[in-house]
Protein backbone atom coordinates (compact mmCIF):
# COMPACT_ATOMS: atom_id res chain seq x y z
CA UNK A 1 0.00 0.00 0.00
CA UNK A 2 2.52 2.19 0.94
CA UNK A 3 5.19 1.58 -2.06
CA UNK A 4 5.49 2.82 -5.28
CA UNK A 5 2.71 1.67 -7.42
CA UNK A 6 4.20 3.07 -11.15
CA UNK A 7 2.79 0.67 -13.75
CA UNK A 8 1.39 -2.51 -11.34
CA UNK A 9 -0.69 -2.06 -8.53
CA UNK A 10 1.26 -4.21 -5.62
CA UNK A 11 -1.02 -2.50 -3.29
CA UNK A 12 -4.63 -3.60 -5.36
CA UNK A 13 -3.84 -6.68 -6.89
CA UNK A 14 -5.25 -6.83 -10.77
CA UNK A 15 -6.68 -3.29 -9.95
CA UNK A 16 -7.01 -2.48 -13.54
CA UNK A 17 -8.52 -5.11 -15.47
CA UNK A 18 -11.17 -5.29 -12.75
CA UNK A 19 -12.01 -1.79 -12.70
CA UNK A 20 -11.95 -1.59 -16.58
CA UNK A 21 -14.52 -4.77 -16.23
CA UNK A 22 -16.98 -3.19 -14.31
CA UNK A 23 -17.57 -0.44 -17.00
CA UNK A 24 -17.63 -2.85 -19.84
CA UNK A 25 -21.27 -4.55 -21.65
CA UNK A 26 -19.45 -7.97 -21.59
CA UNK A 27 -16.75 -9.46 -19.82
CA UNK A 28 -14.31 -9.52 -22.81
CA UNK A 29 -11.42 -10.47 -21.33
CA UNK A 30 -12.33 -14.09 -20.60
CA UNK A 31 -13.13 -14.83 -24.15
CA UNK A 32 -9.41 -14.52 -24.83
CA UNK A 33 -8.86 -10.93 -26.34
CA UNK A 34 -5.49 -9.65 -27.21
CA UNK A 35 -6.02 -6.93 -24.61
CA UNK A 36 -3.21 -4.85 -21.77
CA UNK A 37 -4.43 -2.88 -18.72
CA UNK A 38 -2.82 0.10 -17.20
CA UNK A 39 -3.37 1.90 -13.87
CA UNK A 40 -3.39 5.86 -13.78
CA UNK A 41 -3.43 8.60 -11.86
CA UNK A 42 -6.60 9.93 -12.70
CA UNK A 43 -7.38 10.77 -16.89
CA UNK A 44 -5.93 13.86 -17.33
CA UNK A 45 -2.58 13.42 -16.65
CA UNK A 46 -2.03 11.05 -19.61
CA UNK A 47 -3.34 12.42 -22.07
CA UNK A 48 0.38 14.41 -22.75
CA UNK A 49 1.16 10.60 -22.02
CA UNK A 50 -0.73 9.06 -24.62
CA UNK A 51 0.72 11.79 -27.29
CA UNK A 52 4.42 11.48 -26.82
CA UNK A 53 3.74 7.44 -26.84
CA UNK A 54 2.97 7.62 -30.07
CA UNK A 55 6.23 9.01 -31.24
CA UNK A 56 7.93 11.87 -33.31
CA UNK A 57 6.94 10.38 -36.29
CA UNK A 58 3.18 11.34 -34.93
CA UNK A 59 2.45 14.85 -37.02
CA UNK A 60 -1.31 15.05 -36.60
CA UNK A 61 -3.93 14.25 -34.21
CA UNK A 62 -7.71 14.60 -34.44
CA UNK A 63 -9.39 15.72 -31.47
CA UNK A 64 -13.26 15.93 -30.09
CA UNK A 65 -12.41 19.55 -28.87
CA UNK A 66 -14.64 21.63 -30.98
CA UNK A 67 -16.55 22.08 -28.78
CA UNK A 68 -15.34 20.02 -26.40
CA UNK A 69 -12.73 19.72 -23.14
CA UNK A 70 -9.95 21.45 -24.42
CA UNK A 71 -6.83 19.72 -22.83
CA UNK A 72 -6.47 17.05 -25.47
CA UNK A 73 -6.15 20.53 -28.06
CA UNK A 74 -3.71 22.26 -25.96
CA UNK A 75 -1.63 19.15 -25.15
CA UNK A 76 -0.91 18.19 -28.70
CA UNK A 77 -0.06 22.10 -29.72
CA UNK A 78 2.41 22.44 -26.70
CA UNK A 79 3.95 18.53 -27.95
CA UNK A 80 3.96 20.51 -31.31
CA UNK A 81 1.65 18.43 -33.27
CA UNK A 82 -1.20 19.54 -35.51
CA UNK A 83 -4.57 19.49 -34.25
CA UNK A 84 -7.69 18.89 -36.91
CA UNK A 85 -11.08 18.90 -35.04
CA UNK A 86 -13.67 17.01 -37.21
CA UNK A 87 -17.12 18.55 -37.49
CA UNK A 88 -19.59 17.67 -34.48
CA UNK A 89 -23.16 19.30 -34.73
CA UNK A 90 -26.41 18.65 -34.06
CA UNK A 91 -26.94 17.73 -37.40
CA UNK A 92 -24.57 14.65 -36.90
CA UNK A 93 -25.52 14.49 -32.99
CA UNK A 94 -21.28 15.29 -31.90
CA UNK A 95 -20.70 12.14 -33.36
CA UNK A 96 -17.94 12.88 -36.08
CA UNK A 97 -17.42 10.94 -39.58
CA UNK A 98 -14.25 9.81 -39.92
CA UNK A 99 -14.43 9.99 -43.75
CA UNK A 100 -13.67 13.94 -43.09
CA UNK A 101 -10.07 13.15 -41.90
CA UNK A 102 -10.21 12.09 -45.93
CA UNK A 103 -12.34 15.14 -47.56
CA UNK A 104 -11.00 18.05 -45.31
CA UNK A 105 -7.44 17.39 -44.20
CA UNK A 106 -4.97 18.12 -47.54
CA UNK A 107 -1.76 16.59 -46.45
CA UNK A 108 -1.67 13.36 -44.05
CA UNK A 109 -4.17 11.60 -42.18
CA UNK A 110 -4.19 11.73 -38.34
CA UNK A 111 -2.20 9.14 -36.42
CA UNK A 112 -3.99 9.17 -33.51
CA UNK A 113 -7.49 10.54 -32.68
CA UNK A 114 -8.23 11.18 -28.91
CA UNK A 115 -12.51 11.28 -28.62
CA UNK A 116 -14.44 11.78 -25.61
CA UNK A 117 -17.24 9.59 -25.54
CA UNK A 118 -19.75 9.94 -23.46
CA UNK A 119 -18.80 13.55 -24.68
CA UNK A 120 -18.36 16.73 -22.80
CA UNK A 121 -20.27 19.24 -23.33
CA UNK A 122 -23.03 17.65 -25.39
CA UNK A 123 -24.11 14.62 -23.32
CA UNK A 124 -23.49 12.76 -26.42
CA UNK A 125 -22.65 8.76 -26.26
CA UNK A 126 -21.49 6.44 -28.73
CA UNK A 127 -23.27 3.65 -29.93
CA UNK A 128 -22.03 0.40 -31.38
CA UNK A 129 -22.98 0.92 -35.33
CA UNK A 130 -20.62 4.18 -34.97
CA UNK A 131 -17.48 2.35 -33.13
CA UNK A 132 -17.64 -0.15 -35.65
CA UNK A 133 -17.32 2.29 -38.32
CA UNK A 134 -14.86 3.88 -36.55
CA UNK A 135 -12.71 1.21 -35.22
CA UNK A 136 -12.76 -0.41 -38.66
CA UNK A 137 -12.05 3.23 -40.79
CA UNK A 138 -8.63 3.45 -37.44
CA UNK A 139 -7.55 -0.18 -38.54
CA UNK A 140 -7.41 0.01 -41.96
CA UNK A 141 -5.78 3.43 -42.22
CA UNK A 142 -3.31 2.25 -39.40
CA UNK A 143 -4.83 5.50 -37.40
CA UNK A 144 -4.52 5.09 -33.38
CA UNK A 145 -7.68 5.76 -31.53
CA UNK A 146 -7.76 6.83 -28.06
CA UNK A 147 -10.96 7.12 -25.76
CA UNK A 148 -11.76 9.52 -22.89
CA UNK A 149 -14.09 7.07 -21.15
CA UNK A 150 -14.44 9.40 -17.73
CA UNK A 151 -18.23 9.65 -17.78
CA UNK A 152 -19.16 6.08 -18.84
CA UNK A 153 -20.17 5.25 -15.80
CA UNK A 154 -22.96 8.50 -15.81
CA UNK A 155 -24.75 7.46 -19.39
CA UNK A 156 -28.36 7.01 -19.61
CA UNK A 157 -29.01 6.55 -22.48
CA UNK A 158 -28.05 4.01 -25.28
CA UNK A 159 -23.82 4.18 -24.73
CA UNK A 160 -21.13 1.55 -25.23
CA UNK A 161 -17.38 1.85 -24.49
CA UNK A 162 -14.86 1.60 -27.42
CA UNK A 163 -13.73 -1.69 -25.28
CA UNK A 164 -16.68 -3.68 -25.63
CA UNK A 165 -16.19 -2.85 -29.47
CA UNK A 166 -12.32 -2.81 -30.66
CA UNK A 167 -11.18 -6.26 -28.64
CA UNK A 168 -13.35 -7.35 -32.44
CA UNK A 169 -10.85 -5.25 -34.79
CA UNK A 170 -7.08 -6.97 -34.23
CA UNK A 171 -5.27 -5.07 -35.99
CA UNK A 172 -6.08 -1.78 -34.62
CA UNK A 173 -3.99 0.22 -32.23
CA UNK A 174 -6.36 1.61 -29.42
CA UNK A 175 -6.51 2.65 -25.70
CA UNK A 176 -9.47 3.72 -23.61
CA UNK A 177 -9.08 5.26 -19.83
CA UNK A 178 -11.79 5.11 -17.14
CA UNK A 179 -12.24 6.85 -13.93
CA UNK A 180 -13.38 6.93 -10.49
CA UNK A 181 -13.24 11.28 -10.65
CA UNK A 182 -17.61 10.88 -11.17
CA UNK A 183 -17.89 6.78 -10.55
CA UNK A 184 -18.28 7.95 -6.57
CA UNK A 185 -20.86 11.02 -7.55
CA UNK A 186 -17.24 13.35 -6.54
CA UNK A 187 -13.51 11.62 -6.56
CA UNK A 188 -11.80 14.21 -8.73
CA UNK A 189 -9.35 14.40 -6.48
CA UNK A 190 -8.39 10.73 -5.89
CA UNK A 191 -6.61 10.68 -8.68
CA UNK A 192 -7.75 7.08 -9.95
CA UNK A 193 -8.11 4.88 -13.20
CA UNK A 194 -7.69 2.20 -15.36
CA UNK A 195 -6.50 1.91 -18.72
CA UNK A 196 -6.90 -1.11 -20.89
CA UNK A 197 -5.35 -1.21 -24.81
CA UNK A 198 -4.07 -3.53 -27.49
CA UNK A 199 -1.15 -4.20 -26.35
CA UNK A 200 1.37 -2.58 -28.25
CA UNK A 201 -0.82 0.90 -27.81
CA UNK A 202 -0.69 0.17 -24.06
CA UNK A 203 2.73 -1.11 -23.98
CA UNK A 204 3.53 2.45 -25.79
CA UNK A 205 2.37 4.04 -22.83
CA UNK A 206 3.62 2.51 -20.13
CA UNK A 207 7.23 3.28 -21.65
CA UNK A 208 6.56 7.13 -21.13
CA UNK A 209 4.27 6.91 -18.10
CA UNK A 210 7.04 4.33 -16.16
CA UNK A 211 9.27 7.34 -16.91
CA UNK A 212 7.22 10.06 -15.57
CA UNK A 213 4.64 8.78 -12.94
CA UNK A 214 5.09 6.79 -9.71
CA UNK A 215 1.34 5.34 -9.54
CA UNK A 216 -1.62 6.32 -8.00
CA UNK A 217 -2.42 6.58 -3.99
CA UNK A 218 -3.32 2.99 -3.66
CA UNK A 219 -5.87 3.03 -0.43
CA UNK A 220 -8.09 5.19 -2.52
CA UNK A 221 -7.80 3.08 -5.16
CA UNK A 222 -9.16 0.13 -2.93
CA UNK A 223 -11.79 2.40 -2.21
CA UNK A 224 -12.96 3.12 -5.95
CA UNK A 225 -12.80 -0.25 -6.89
CA UNK A 226 -14.66 -1.17 -3.63
CA UNK A 227 -17.34 0.97 -4.78
CA UNK A 228 -17.80 -0.46 -8.19
CA UNK A 229 -17.36 -3.76 -7.84
CA UNK A 230 -19.79 -3.76 -4.75
CA UNK A 231 -22.08 -0.68 -4.74
CA UNK A 232 -23.29 -0.89 -8.47
CA UNK A 233 -27.11 0.04 -7.30
CA UNK A 234 -25.45 3.35 -5.54
CA UNK A 235 -23.42 4.57 -8.80
CA UNK A 236 -26.15 4.01 -10.66
CA UNK A 237 -28.57 5.72 -8.77
CA UNK A 238 -25.71 8.57 -9.13
CA UNK A 239 -26.70 8.43 -12.77
CA UNK A 240 -30.24 8.56 -12.23
CA UNK A 241 -29.79 11.94 -9.74
CA UNK A 242 -28.40 13.76 -12.50
CA UNK A 243 -30.85 12.54 -15.38
CA UNK A 244 -33.25 13.78 -12.97
CA UNK A 245 -31.89 17.05 -12.67
CA UNK A 246 -30.73 17.44 -16.40
CA UNK A 247 -34.21 16.15 -17.51
CA UNK A 248 -35.84 19.06 -15.26
CA UNK A 249 -33.47 21.74 -16.04
CA UNK A 250 -33.81 20.97 -20.41
CA UNK A 251 -37.42 21.25 -19.26
CA UNK A 252 -37.53 24.79 -17.56
CA UNK A 253 -34.87 26.37 -20.24
CA UNK A 254 -37.30 24.27 -23.07
CA UNK A 255 -40.32 26.47 -22.30
CA UNK A 256 -38.39 29.87 -21.68
CA UNK A 257 -37.45 29.54 -25.43
CA UNK A 258 -34.02 27.97 -25.15
CA UNK A 259 -32.52 25.55 -27.83
CA UNK A 260 -30.97 22.18 -27.14
CA UNK A 261 -28.12 21.44 -29.36
CA UNK A 262 -28.55 17.70 -28.19
CA UNK A 263 -30.53 16.07 -25.81
CA UNK A 264 -27.88 14.57 -23.39
CA UNK A 265 -27.07 10.65 -22.90
CA UNK A 266 -24.88 11.09 -20.49
CA UNK A 267 -23.29 12.85 -17.45
CA UNK A 268 -24.49 16.23 -15.87
CA UNK A 269 -23.96 18.94 -18.98
CA UNK A 270 -26.66 20.53 -21.18
CA UNK A 271 -25.60 22.40 -24.36
CA UNK A 272 -27.61 24.38 -26.08
CA UNK A 273 -27.48 27.44 -28.83
CA UNK A 274 -26.63 30.67 -28.22
CA UNK A 275 -30.00 32.73 -28.12
CA UNK A 276 -29.77 35.89 -30.77
CA UNK A 277 -31.36 38.28 -27.87
CA UNK A 278 -31.39 38.51 -24.38
CA UNK A 279 -32.60 41.14 -21.56
CA UNK A 280 -33.98 42.91 -25.01
CA UNK A 281 -30.21 43.40 -26.91
CA UNK A 282 -28.36 41.82 -29.65
CA UNK A 283 -26.60 39.15 -28.36
CA UNK A 284 -23.03 38.63 -29.85
CA UNK A 285 -21.87 35.03 -29.30
CA UNK A 286 -22.07 32.34 -26.95
CA UNK A 287 -19.49 34.41 -24.80
CA UNK A 288 -21.41 37.73 -24.79
CA UNK A 289 -24.72 35.64 -23.53
CA UNK A 290 -22.71 33.86 -20.61
CA UNK A 291 -21.62 37.36 -19.39
CA UNK A 292 -24.99 38.85 -19.77
CA UNK A 293 -26.83 35.69 -18.02
CA UNK A 294 -24.69 36.20 -15.02
CA UNK A 295 -24.57 40.25 -14.94
CA UNK A 296 -28.73 40.40 -15.27
CA UNK A 297 -29.58 36.72 -13.61
CA UNK A 298 -26.42 35.21 -11.70
CA UNK A 299 -26.92 32.37 -13.39
CA UNK A 300 -23.55 30.81 -14.67
CA UNK A 301 -22.66 29.06 -17.69
CA UNK A 302 -19.62 27.73 -19.44
CA UNK A 303 -19.36 29.34 -23.52
CA UNK A 304 -18.31 26.71 -25.65
CA UNK A 305 -18.74 29.16 -28.83
CA UNK A 306 -21.04 28.62 -30.58
CA UNK A 307 -22.75 27.13 -27.93
CA UNK A 308 -23.68 27.67 -24.02
CA UNK A 309 -23.24 24.51 -21.34
CA UNK A 310 -25.20 24.38 -18.26
CA UNK A 311 -24.30 21.94 -15.56
CA UNK A 312 -26.53 20.08 -12.43
CA UNK A 313 -23.34 18.71 -11.06
CA UNK A 314 -23.89 20.39 -7.87
CA UNK A 315 -26.78 22.01 -8.21
CA UNK A 316 -30.34 20.79 -6.56
CA UNK A 317 -32.54 21.99 -9.40
CA UNK A 318 -35.76 21.39 -7.53
CA UNK A 319 -34.48 23.56 -5.04
CA UNK A 320 -33.98 26.63 -7.40
CA UNK A 321 -36.39 25.49 -10.00
CA UNK A 322 -38.31 28.99 -9.58
CA UNK A 323 -34.85 31.57 -9.58
CA UNK A 324 -33.99 29.48 -12.93
CA UNK A 325 -37.49 30.02 -14.40
CA UNK A 326 -37.65 33.85 -12.85
CA UNK A 327 -33.89 34.24 -14.59
CA UNK A 328 -35.01 32.80 -18.63
CA UNK A 329 -38.17 34.28 -18.01
CA UNK A 330 -36.74 38.03 -17.39
CA UNK A 331 -33.68 37.28 -20.09
CA UNK A 332 -36.86 36.59 -22.65
CA UNK A 333 -34.39 34.88 -24.99
CA UNK A 334 -35.28 34.33 -29.12
CA UNK A 335 -33.10 33.42 -32.08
Amino acid sequence: MHEYQDNASPGVPDFARRFVAGHLKKGFYEEGADVDFLPIPGIKPMLGVIIEACGAGLKVVATTTNPGYPTPRDRCRSLGKGVFEPEMTPENKFLFDPRDFVRVMSSSLPGLVMMNYPHNPSGAVANREWLESLCQWCEKNGTRLFNDAAYSALSYGESITLTDVATSFPNLSWAEAFSASKLIANGTGWRVGAMAGSPDFIGDIKTVKGNIDSGFAAPLAVGALYALENEKVLIRAVAERYQRRVSLLCQILTNAGMRLALEPQAGFFTLWQTPKRAFGKEIKDARDFNFTMIENAGLVGVHFPPYIRYAVASANVEAIADDIKAAFASARVSY
